[in-house]
């Protein structure tokens, strides 16, 4: 069987490292980009639905998010009925970024199904969220103290 999970690594670091480069001109650091997205996409998200949106920890989502409010990208509001709870929503400046950090998205996509018909894109897409399925309930399982046996 082959190492699938290699080429989808280098797509992602490579994909990552040209946003990185190209979103230093809107003031966004490395990875706070998809951050910014999913608030913009999701606003009033609460800290850990945006960190199992992502996959990461609640720490490394909350120091992401404490950059993007420090940068005016976005704020922190409280819940009409719970103020402990803090949403998170894009500011002004934040929703201006979006649609720039949207096109990037829809140009990367352009170019890495480049050459590939409809019917390859769609398969492509269904079997890639076949996989994201496995490796999300994987997540899940290690996230909640388990260990894999492997």
């Amino acid at each position: 069987m082959s190492d699938i999970l290699r080429p989808i690594g280098v797509i992602a670091r490579a994909l990552d490292s040209i946003s990185n480069i190209e979103f230093k001109e809107v003031d966004l650091t490395r990875g706070q980009y998809l951050y910014l997205v999913r608030i913009c996409e999701n606003p009033g998200i609460i800290l850990e639905q945006l960190a199992n949106l992502i996959k990461v920890d609640k720490t490394t989502a909350a120091r992401a998010v404490q950059k993007l409010e420090k940068n005016g990208m976005i704020e922190r509001r409280s819940d009409a009925t719970n103020k402990k709870i803090r949403l998170l929503f894009p500011t002004y400046k934040g929703k201006r970024v979006y649609p720039f950090i949207a096109r990037e998205n829809e140009y990367s996509n352009s170019v890495a199904l480049r050459g590939l018909s409809d019917t390859e894109q769609e398969q492509l897409f269904d079997l890639l969220l076949k996989v994201e399925t496995n490796i999300s309930n994987d997540w899940e399982y290690v996230k909640s103290g388990h260990k894999r046996d492997y």
